[in-house]
């Protein structure tokens, strides 16, 4: 029987690389939206501060992999649809959404590629699940 801190090594969270790589992606991913045209329409959904969301969102994706459930903690009873539902958010803005985070990924590369893949894999089918139009 594996131990909890064999089991917690095998955790998205962990293969993925942890807190540091997390921050990583997410900071490529608000760069990305805000430095390539191909996501005007996606940054147009945000604050003229994105440093709140790269926060907010690595420390989402922290608990969500597996790791530190510090969001979860900071903001009880919500989900990341909950979180959403007042944008509107269609095809095109979930399908922007995706493909930046898709990039992000792969500029940051994690090295277990199999994790970043389906990593990506599961992000993808939780954003294009949010469009509603």
């Amino acid at each position: 029987m594996a131990s909890t801190a064999e089991l917690d090594a095998q955790s998205p969270y962990h293969r993925i690389g942890g807190l540091a790589v997390l921050r990583q992606i997410t900071n490529r991913f608000y760069d990305l939206m805000e430095q390539e045209p191909e996501f005007a329409e996606l940054r147009a959904m945000h604050g003229a501060d994105l440093a709140p969301m790269r926060d907010s969102l690595a420390s989402f994706l922290a608990g969500w992999s597996g790791g530190p459930r510090d969001w979860s903690l900071a903001n009880p009873g919500k989900c990341m649809g909950s979180v959403h539902a007042p944008f509107a958010i269609t095809a095109v803005t979930a399908r922007q959404w995706v493909t930046a985070m898709r990039r992000a990924i792969a500029d940051v590369a994690p090295q277990d590629t199999e994790m970043a893949d389906a990593f990506a894999t599961v992000m993808e089918r939780m954003a294009l699940g949010m469009a509603r139009g």
